[in-house]
């Protein structure tokens, strides 16, 4: 027979034994843009999340191998939370998968465990931490292209975005780069696979979309950090002076919003990083900040300039209220 024929009807004897399993079991398998899923969470979970680290990638699969084997072999080492197999259209798997175990433990166990270990005979597939990459980069954006309209498309074709960035490009003049921060690597991934199979176009332009890559963000992150010579405040000469930010007259209100909102949705209270990078001639300061909201899996990360209400501030609490608006509005509360 010839190869793709005998893959074939291989791959049927697997399929009604994945069927008979289901059914045996009760297992629900959800095929949603090219993967087939289990759990997120499993039957009977309680809390949140797993956090960063328990997830583990699998791969060299063999493709015509599926969850009733994989899923029983990947539980015994651990409780898993969710397990992830990338399929084509014709029903085989991708060669790869991934495990989230619901503790740290159980993804070292499977690391050690089943790396190069052979799933058949002379087939030993790859198992090591999982990168959960959740940051994508967008080049070719039209330089008229705003982060409002943004956001309106992507919140259309994908799930998940927490924040949107936009920098000049650095590799096409009159054209922008957005950075897109997603919730999960899931969340990321899946909107890279729907961005890049639908070949995204904004003001008739066709953008790429990649991983962002970290010596492009430090890079970013670096040129963010000078303030343009060109920019200058209403009404004043003074080179470098950011455009001054409103804040309601009551800092309390917005930490207390913040606060409410994260009881309200269990997210656990959220814990802030401030650290003064810079200090401006005209009393505005630049300020690095970091928001660590437990049951969010990525921290809120960002610059801010904030100028201290009155002598003798520091300006670390008027950072605090400035993150706080962006991560409410990130949250979907104005």
């Amino acid at each position: 027979l010839p190869p793709q024929m005998w893959t074939n009807s291989i791959n049927q004897a697997n399929k009604m034994a994945l069927l008979t399993w289901t059914k045996e079991t009760g297992i629900d398998l959800v095929q949603v843009n090219g993967q087939r899923r289990y759990g997120a969470p499993p039957p009977g979970w309680v809390g949140d999340p797993p956090p960063a680290g328990t997830e583990v990638f699998i791969g060299k699969l063999p493709q015509d191998m599926y969850e009733n084997v994989l899923i029983p072999l990947f539980q015994s080492v651990g409780k898993l939370y969710e397990f992830r197999l990338m399929m084509t259209f014709s029903g085989l798997n991708r060669g790869f998968a991934y495990a989230k175990y619901s503790n740290r433990r159980g993804a070292k166990e499977a690391i050690a465990a089943f790396n190069n270990y052979e799933v058949r005979q002379g087939c030993a597939i790859v198992v090591c931490k999982s990168t959960e990459k959740c940051e994508l980069s967008m080049d070719g954006l039209a330089a008229s292209v705003s982060r409002r309209e943004l956001e309106a498309v992507l919140r259309r074709v994908t799930e998940g975005v927490l924040s949107i960035t936009l920098y000049a490009s650095p590799c096409q003049k009159r054209a922008q780069l957005a950075v897109l921060r997603y919730s999960s690597h899931q969340a990321a991934a899946m909107a890279k696979k729907t961005l890049m199979e639908g070949s995204t176009r904004l003001s008739g332009l066709e953008v790429r979309v990649d991983w962002l890559n970290p010596s492009l963000k430090q890079k970013l992150q670096s040129r963010e950090e000078k303030p343009s010579s060109s920019s200058r405040v209403q009404g004043g000469k003074r080179p470098g002076v950011p455009k001054p930010a409103p804040l309601p007259p009551v800092l309390r209100d917005v930490l207390d919003r913040l606060n409410a909102l994260c009881q309200r949705r269990y997210l656990g209270a959220p814990l802030f990083l401030t650290k003064c990078i810079q200090a401006n001639p005209n009393g505005w300061l630049r300020f690095w900040c970091r928001v660590v909201i437990p049951g969010c899996p990525v921290p809120f990360s960002g610059f801010t300039w904030v100028r201290p209400a009155g002598p003798g501030r520091s300006g670390h609490e008027e950072a605090k209220v400035a993150v706080a608006l962006q991560v409410l509005r990130l949250l979907g509360e104005s």
